[in-house]
């Protein structure tokens, strides 16, 4: 039996919200040979429990991949309401509607819910003491744990520094680099760049292994900075454009960001789940961009 064969007749019936985002996107392609359905505002308010439910119980899917999110963070400073409303309560709708005809939920959430105060010299683990301190991270927070109340059948996937197809910081940086011979770029926040294509496929494997519900860090592996992920950008860019550090407080932004964005990545790499590097990610990304 040829591999797509086996797949087809494996396949699920998968809805995926928030469909014209940039994660959706890397989703979509990597799920395509299964049942998607695939939705956005205009087909699904994830908002209107009411009319969550309806749309779950008539086309009752194996699994639900929740795209969607309010992910403007300095905006969101100034629009708590509507940010609670995608970020919180969305989930909340989907987690129910999702309970009840018995679909797994896969959400994704961000490392602002730990508030990034932990020492560089330590890394987030998936149940460390959260203490968001923006409107972004209290509503994320707000999702998973309106989740975690309304089904049991769940993975949450905390992710960061996200970037794919569409506008992201890598095309940002090139963008910049080719246009100025000098940039600053914030060199005292670490995180660990994540590719769309790589985050789909986390959620593709974890989906075929079945492995236990539950929180996860699903991050490419490896830990960097603004200012050294941009240098590295420039270096395979082979764009000569200068990288100057500078620091947060010289780089004032409505929302706070972390200092420390670094999230452990034992648990599910110890669930069977193969992670690719940020640098590696990063090279095939910008195969893709510069071709």
């Amino acid at each position: 039996m040829s591999r797509i064969k086996e797949r087809e007749e494996k396949s699920m019936k998968i809805l995926v919200t928030g469909a014209n985002g940039m994660l959706a996107k890397a989703v979509k392609e990597k799920f395509k040979l299964d049942q998607l359905i695939c939705t956005d505002v205009e087909e699904l308010d994830i908002t209107n429990l009411e009319q969550v439910e309806k749309f779950v119980e008539d086309c009752k899917p194996n699994v639900i991949i929740n795209c969607a999110a309010y992910t403007a963070v300095d905006k969101a400073e100034e629009d708590f309401e509507l940010a609670s409303k995608i970020n919180s309560k969305g989930p909340e709708n989907l987690a129910i509607a999702a309970n009840k005809v018995g679909s797994t939920l896969v959400h994704i959430s961000t490392d602002y819910v730990f508030g990034g105060k932990l020492s560089t010299e330590e890394i987030y683990q998936e149940d460390d003491e959260k203490a968001p301190e923006t409107v972004y991270g209290i509503t994320k927070l707000q999702g998973e744990e309106a989740i975690e109340a309304n089904t049991k059948d769940y993975y949450i996937f905390r992710t960061a520094w996200l970037y794919g197809e569409g506008n992201n910081f890598v095309r940002t940086m090139i963008k910049l680099g080719k246009e100025k011979e000098q940039i600053t770029v914030v060199s005292d926040q670490h995180g660990s760049p994540t590719y769309t294509v790589d985050l789909a496929d986390i959620i593709y494997q974890a989906l075929q292994l079945k492995i236990p519900f539950g929180i996860y860090h699903a991050t490419n592996i490896g830990f960097t900075t603004w200012y050294d992920f941009t240098k590295e950008i420039f270096k395979k860019a082979n764009i000569s454009c200068k990288v100057v550090p500078v620091t947060s407080e010289e780089f004032v932004r409505p929302a706070k960001r972390p200092k420390n964005s670094m999230m452990a990545k034992g648990k599910i790499l110890e669930a069977g789940i193969n992670v690719p590097s940020w640098e590696d990610a990063l090279e095939r990304y910008l195969k893709e961009e510069l071709k």
